[in-house]
């Protein structure tokens, strides 16, 4: 089956993209998540307006996530957490945590935009990457501390 991808798709393509895609993938994930339309006749002569509009939203977002990432990159979240024996932490902190403490900063940030390969679970100062644009990705310095013991 032929789309067109109405949005980017991470290991399938970019905007206005024609591909080719499994029947049940196309059907039952992207067509109903509005991700793509199907590669029709009509469809196609639509894909040069797409293309032509893509690029100029593109670089529009582009230059919005580049402003942002300037603000980002002076950021820097804490997080305090209870430990036990050998501080080893009790939980997490998860992507959505972090995607928190930036919205407690004025900061509009969905949390799948922040990349953590697993989440973070010891104490100590961590990079994370949030990828704010296909080829804009800030890195915000990210400390676990350990809870006060309240004896």
């Amino acid at each position: 089956m032929e789309v067109i991808l109405k949005e980017d798709v991470d290991k399938l393509g970019h905007r206005g993209d024609v591909v080719k895609v499994a029947q049940g993938y196309g059907r039952n994930f992207l067509l109903p998540r509005k991700l793509a339309i199907e590669a029709t006749a009509g469809n196609k002569s639509v894909i040069e307006q797409m293309k032509s509009s893509s690029v100029r939203r593109s670089a529009k977002e582009k230059g919005d996530a580049e402003l942002l990432l300037q603000q980002l990159e002076q950021i820097a979240l804490t997080f305090t957490r209870k430990t036990g024996d050998n501080d080893h932490l009790f939980g997490s902190v998860t992507g959505g945590d972090i995607a928190q403490g930036l919205e407690a900063q004025g900061f509009q940030i969905d949390r799948r935009k922040v990349h953590l390969e697993e989440p973070l679970k010891s104490l100590g100062e961590f990079l994370v990457p949030v990828r704010l644009h296909r080829e804009v990705t800030a890195h915000i310095k990210v400390t676990v501390s350990k809870e006060a013991d309240v004896e």
